[in-house]
């Protein structure tokens, strides 16, 4: 009883909430993006482009947002990150031409990268540094849930109030956001403090964190791949599955593992984390190739919760552990940049995958990532099975 007032209190049930929310915001948007500029005049390229852009501003902004988040208030630059989110997609419902779009999705992306960097660091402030893990685990859940629910509210809206009315509700869910995060009580402010003598010391990335970068990257690659060509690939396949509750069996299954794993987190090495996840995205990536009904298509999705869903708070929670206190921001921001490169990519190596070779290679042949991984988790598995055992 004593563990659970400990870790959830008040402040972390704020901050979780937060956290779902904002990345609800962001995630509603993303499956409408491409139509929306298209349906405002906009040929496939630069709607392509538009819908990129955030990846892309996220990939360079994170060192910086990084290093600011050592330096000031979570507080501080949460809110400017929620009120950026607002700002980018209030914007998407009022304009009235594509170009535009491009603006606010970097407005929207500059939000997002400060938002996920403070949330996750904001989070581990709050809880005693021995239950990162679990704490870590719950805010991977809020995300998870996230990105699973908000596109399928999305879908399912904009079908019957229109593009412009639907974005309304990732503005709402951005308001509320802000909202929550005033009664967080507990600022989490760093002792350090920016100035002219020690901005020459601003970092790039946290070394001790790029193994766990590394990793990031390549587990989730699959899973981006999925998030954007899943559909056309079930189209293209002509399979006969209900495709649109993947990503929903997904969080589901998450939030089980999630709930049930919680307390282990804390406890277990890293290498038993990384081998169940990587079986399973094994697993994952055998399943979609041959995927023949809803029974599969359940395994699948299944097994992606273990295979990226796990590996993706276990990484969070390493990167916290082995990198020092006064670097917790830039050790985040170098595991998602991590995220963003595998983001970037995955749809570029999706395309050139899926016009190259027949479809159904196209996850059996992400198999390729499996001796990546291998080779970074064994020259570094002293160091990344060390980090709980530390502390």
């Amino acid at each position: 009883m004593k563990k659970t007032k400990s870790i959830y209190t008040m402040d972390v049930i704020l901050v979780m909430a937060a956290s779902f929310l904002f990345m609800f915001s962001v995630m509603f948007v993303t499956p409408l993006i491409n139509g929306y500029a298209l349906s405002l005049g906009a040929d496939s390229i630069l709607a392509g482009i538009i819908t990129g852009s955030m990846s892309i501003v996220s990939i360079f902004l994170r060192p910086i947002a990084g290093n600011l988040v050592d330096l000031y208030s979570k507080y501080c630059l949460s809110s400017i990150g929620g009120i950026l989110i607002l700002i980018g997609v209030s914007g998407y419902w009022l304009v009235n031409t594509s170009g535009l779009l491009i603006l606010f999705r970097l407005i929207n992306g500059t939000g997002f990268v400060l938002a996920t960097i403070c949330m996750t660091t904001w989070l581990a402030f709050l809880v005693p540094r021995r239950f990162v893990g679990e704490a870590m685990g719950f805010y991977g859940l809020m995300n998870a849930l996230a990105m699973a629910v908000a596109p399928l509210i999305a879908i399912n809206s904009y079908k019957v109030i229109g593009y412009r009315y639907s974005m309304m509700i990732a503005s709402l869910a951005a308001v509320i956001m802000l909202i929550m995060i005033k009664f967080v009580k507990n600022h989490a402010i760093p002792q350090n403090k920016l100035s002219l003598k020690n901005i020459k010391h601003i970092r790039i990335i946290q070394k001790d964190t790029i193994p766990v970068a590394l990793l990031m990257l390549f587990f989730s690659i699959p899973y981006f791949a999925t998030q954007a060509d899943l559909v056309e690939y079930v189209a293209m396949r002509k399979l006969s599955v209900s495709v649109g509750y993947f990503f929903l069996i997904y969080a589901l299954s998450l939030l089980i593992i999630r709930i049930w794993l919680k307390r282990f987190f804390d406890t277990i090495a890293f290498g038993f984390w990384f081998w169940l996840s990587l079986i399973a995205m094994i697993i994952f990536l055998i399943s979609m190739a041959f995927m023949k009904n809803n029974f599969i298509m359940l395994i699948a999705a299944v097994a992606l919760s273990i295979g990226y869903g796990v590996i993706y708070s276990i990484n969070q929670t390493t990167a916290l552990l082995l990198s020092p206190l006064d670097q917790q921001g830039l050790a985040s921001s170098t595991v998602y940049l991590g995220l963003d490169l595998g983001m970037a990519s995955a749809p570029i190596l999706g395309g050139i995958i899926a016009s190259t070779i027949p479809h159904f290679y196209f996850y059996p042949i992400m198999l390729i990532m499996v001796p990546f991984v291998l080779v970074i988790y064994f020259i570094y598995r002293k160091k990344l099975n060390g980090a709980i055992q530390n502390h």
